[in-house]
């Protein structure tokens, strides 16, 4: 790392958000130009940069800051220019003239420990006064805290963060309290806080240090394992591992995490589990609400089942077969229940029918799904408007902008007497106890999905469970209708389901495999499949249309991998094409790319029809797109999603986009693409799962193309592991339902 002495020339642009800074910089009576992520600065203040030089495409020669210290001014010039720049509150040009001919070299000594000889200088009284000592005071304290934030190893853009949350008491609260930083800060989790506690020698044993490890170990499982909660033991044995301490010692920590109520202690069915509060919260009050809608059958709106046929015979034409009609009756009788199927067994012609019955009686009809593309395949598959459940839900912060919060909740419910839920299994425990909150108790709930598809992301095993609770009414569909049953995709979904072997070699079916013995081999045919051979025979689009699945992140045919050779396939470098490198990856202006986490809180614009625009909040985990625009001026990327949103990044949230011409099956949960590439070659059995390989052939409408070998398909469908979730939803349904205790009436 290279050091420099510089002085600030002029701030070109700060990004307050997370600090990140443009700013010209003398050296060496040079005018030269640096940029990184830094706290507050302002012309004329000396600082000590610690980085590299760099050459950049568009902007030329730039000093990369990666450490910084602020020197204090040393000249009456340098003085004037540091107080006249905007940074202290109360003080202007004229004003800083002023102090600075009254005291000279000495004016920051004096302001500091002798404010009340500001009063001497002309227009200064009293208060004045100590507003201009409590400011450059607060200022000072900044820059010692991103020093001391950097002595640990702090990165410029988390020292910054850190700062704009806890102020002037940052290196109080860190010193003190170091395992804040996990929950309080956004990038700081339980091991980086645990690694700047070990260079602040904090003691490794102590029970604050415990009870968030405890804490942490309930969160990674919920999120990398989907579990809503842990057996003791296995809580145990994880803490142990992480934290290395004594059995007497966790067992402090855990009874202080309990007193703490950082985490809750449930027992089901002679078992006991440890959740996170929130997570407990979530499950318990979805646990009470099913068992409240279960009971629940004395609708407003009676539905004459006989006539409502009758009326789904006259609108749709067809005649409903005796499993379907008894899909529909489970629907119209129930206060809640479940309708599972495999493709081609009609859930699309059940929901109309439940639809046209309940809106021929004058009932309110409201639909949604988990994701933007599920709702939309919904909407079309219906005619009617469907919403996402966040946005049904009507999703936002509160007014300070630090809690999630929904509009819709118990005290301001939906207006509806019925809701129908598309993709149920992607649905998790803490959205859908949201979802609870907002459902008025006489509204029949209608819950459609594939139990047979990989669960939810995010913690908790819903569809599942409300199906194993054996509480709720469920109307399981296994009748292939005939027109499905042309489809090979259809016929080996159920064969795979089934457990049974599939066929691969038709020629003139919509299922094809193609033999590869080698991942250079396969790679080559993804690319050929990809850019020529499918949009050929399909007339369709190689980005929008065609997905590559990938069950695995890593390794040749991971994600990873094939997404940096597809980019340059698709997208390769080229001088007119900006591009911003942000770790590993780098984004190109017209790549494909996909959001990866939640964000509530992003701003996004849309053009309606007439030319103008709309605007709102939230991306969420799953919307693709893509990238439109980079702007290194403005540290910016601009993505336009498939419904229109224009999404404006900044270079340091970079992290919530993945490129995405290759995806992960798991990503691809609640979509639907005309055709699908994927790869299969050397089977890991803890990941090559049946549901995984049945999760990856339900995505498409119109083409499958498996490219590997014949072995690993084998051994997917033989490997019928599923990993069991840890969840406390079907015992705690039927505890409900068993003391007849229901909290809503």
């Amino acid at each position: 790392m290279e050091y420099i002495v510089a002085t600030i020339e002029g701030v070109v642009f700060r990004n307050e958000e997370n600090g990140y800074t443009v700013f010209e910089i003398a050296v060496d009576n040079e005018l030269e130009t640096a940029v990184g992520s830094m706290p507050p600065i302002g012309e004329g203040e000396k600082m000590r940069l610690g980085g590299k030089w760099i050459t950049h495409d568009k902007y030329g020669k730039q000093f990369k800051v990666e450490k910084c210290e602020k020197l204090p001014p040393d000249s009456k010039d340098g003085i004037l220019r540091y107080l006249a720049s905007g940074l202290i509150k109360g003080v202007g040009p004229a004003t800083a003239k002023k102090i600075v001919d009254a005291f000279g070299e000495e004016t920051l000594e004096i302001i500091r420990y002798n404010p009340e000889k500001l009063k001497d200088v002309e227009g200064i009284g009293h208060s004045k006064a100590e507003v201009i000592a409590k400011a450059l005071s607060e200022h000072i304290a900044m820059q010692d805290n991103m020093i001391f934030l950097q002595s640990l190893s702090v990165p410029l853009n988390l020292a910054a963060k850190i700062c704009s949350t806890y102020g002037i008491n940052t290196k109080t609260i860190v010193e003190n309290y170091p395992y804040k930083l996990a929950s309080d800060i956004d990038g700081i989790g339980f091991l980086r806080a645990d690694r700047i506690a070990r260079q602040l020698e904090f003691d490794m044993a102590s029970v604050e240090r415990l009870v968030a490890g405890i804490s942490y170990c309930l969160s990674e499982t919920a999120k990398k394992d989907g579990n809503s909660c842990l057996p003791l033991d296995a809580l145990k044995g994880r803490a142990e591992r992480l934290l290395s301490c004594t059995d007497e010692k966790y067992q402090e920590a855990f009874e202080k995490a309990i007193i703490k109520s950082e985490i809750v202690i449930r027992e089901y069915e002679s078992i006991s589990y440890a959740y996170l509060a929130y997570l407990d919260s979530a499950e318990r009050y979805t646990a009470e609400k099913i068992a409240s809608l279960t009971l629940n059958s004395d609708f407003e709106q009676k539905v004459d089942l006989d006539t409502a046929q009758k009326i789904i015979k006259t609108i749709q034409g067809i005649e409903l077969s005796d499993e379907q009609m008894d899909a529909v009756r489970c629907a119209l009788s129930a206060g809640i229940s479940v309708i599972t199927g495999g493709p081609g067994t009609g859930k699309t012609t059940i929901v109309n029918s439940i639809i046209w019955a309940l809106e021929q009686i004058g009932a309110k009809v409201i639909l949604a799904a988990p994701t933007g593309r599920a709702s939309k395949r919904l909407s079309i598959a219906t005619g009617h408007e469907a919403s996402t459940i966040h946005r049904l839900l009507e999703y936002g912060y509160s007014e300070d902008e630090s809690v999630l919060s929904f509009s819709k909740n118990e005290n301001n419910q939906l207006e509806c007497d019925a809701l129908i839920v598309d993709e149920m299994s992607m649905v998790d425990v803490l959205l859908m106890s949201y979802l609870l909150k907002a459902i008025p108790n006489n509204c029949r709930l209608i819950l459609v999905g594939d139990a047979d598809q990989l669960p939810s992301v995010s913690a908790g095993n819903v569809l599942h469970d409300i199906i194993n609770s054996k509480a709720v009414k469920v109307k399981r569909l296994t009748q292939i209708y005939r027109q499905a049953q042309e489809s090979l995709i259809v016929m080996n979904a159920h064969n795979i389901n089934k457990g049974n072997k599939i066929e691969l070699y038709n020629r003139d079916s919509d299922f094809f495999f193609v033999k590869q013995t080698s991942s250079e081999g396969a790679t080559n045919e993804i690319i050929s499949m990809a850019t020529k051979r499918i949009p050929g025979f399909l007339s369709c689009d190689s980005l929008k249309d065609i997905q590559v699945l990938s069950p695995i992140k890593r390794t040749d045919l991971g994600v990873e991998s094939l997404n940096r050779i597809l980019q340059n396939v698709f997208n390769p470098p080229d001088k007119k094409t900006e591009e911003k490198k942000y770790g590993e990856m780098v984004f190109r202006c017209n790549d494909k790319v996909m959001q990866i986490k939640n964000n509530y809180n992003i701003e996004w614009k849309m053009m309606m029809p007439n030319g103008t625009y709309t605007s709102g909040k939230g991306v969420f985990n799953g919307d693709v797109g893509f990238v439109s625009g980079i702007n290194h001026e403005e540290q910016t990327l601009i993505v336009e999603y498939e419904d229109g949103k224009i999404v404006e990044y900044l270079f340091s949230n970079l992290d919530e986009l993945s490129l995405s011409y290759a995806i992960t099956i798991h990503k691809s949960q609640g979509s639907e693409y005309e055709a699908v590439i994927l790869p299969l070659l050397n089977s890991n059995p803890i990941l090559f799962t049946r549901n995984l390989l049945y999760t990856a052939v339900t995505r498409a409408k119109r083409l499958v193309v498996i490219i590997g070998d014949e072995k690993t398909v084998d051994k997917m469908i033989e490997n019928d592991l599923i990993y069991n979730r840890y969840s406390g939803l079907a015992p705690a349904i039927r505890r409900r339902l068993a003391n007849d205790q229901t909290v809503f009436s």
